[in-house]
């Protein structure tokens, strides 16, 4: 049984994940709040990755780095803060996540690496420079790690479209908002969290023992389409 470590699994899409992992993995969860599961292969850890040491953990097979931030104004609204938070948050908690755990991973069997960006950093949209910046860091990182922690840890990244999660609830307030994200998807969707959480676990498995240093755009279309 392998066993996979959760940074931001009390909620939305890292929520997901650590359910889905739980029917055949044991998972250690790192997070400010406690998830509302109870699992006998679930550990938690209290912790605020961008200012708490992490715990020291002996063995795991996988890593996947949740956190993340919707912060969206005009660059006229964006202070210098802004963009320092959201790259602490995205990037350098990533960063500092697979440093502390790169020896542990390395000590695993087929160890893999799963991180988040966002339609965002290739589709051009208003009000999104800060994430947006941030997010193509992620990408940044996952080509450069992905040639230098070859052939011993994959590590590849998901990049989602709007999905149904707290984080995104002010995208998603009322019927007219819904509705007009829909429309604008190709498919005439958005993302669940468990759509996700699929693709994560795909991404940690050893179906995909040959894939490293990509983004998977789960864009409903967006992204590839124009309809």
């Amino acid at each position: 049984m392998k066993t996979i470590i959760v940074i931001g699994g009390s909620k939305g899409i890292g929520k997901a994940i650590i359910k889905k992992l739980l029917t055949h993995s044991k998972v250690i969860n790192i997070s400010r709040t406690k998830p509302e599961i109870s699992h006998s292969n679930l550990t938690h850890f209290s912790c605020d990755v961008t200012k708490d040491d992490l715990p020291d953990i002996e063995s795991a097979e996988g890593l996947v780095y949740c956190p993340g931030s919707i912060n969206l104004k005009p660059i006229s609204r964006l202070s210098i803060d802004d963009f320092k938070d959201d790259f602490d948050i995205n990037v350098l908690g990533a960063v500092k996540s697979i440093q502390k755990y790169l020896p542990t991973l390395k000590n695993g069997n087929s160890s893999a690496i799963v991180l988040f960006s966002t339609v965002a950093a290739k589709l051009g949209m208003p009000f999104h420079a800060s994430i947006a910046t941030a997010k193509s860091g992620v990408e940044g990182l996952v080509k450069s790690l992905g040639a230098e922690l070859a052939p011993n840890i994959r590590i590849n990244a998901i990049a989602p479209t709007v999905t149904d999660t707290d984080l995104a609830s002010k995208l998603l307030r009322n019927e007219k908002m819904i509705e007009n994200i829909t429309e604008r998807h190709p498919l005439k969707k958005f993302l669940n969290p468990e759509e996700v959480a699929d693709m994560a676990e795909f991404l940690l498995s050893d179906k995909t023992a040959s894939i490293s240093g990509q983004i998977f755009e789960m864009d409903c279309g967006i992204v590839s389409f124009k309809i």
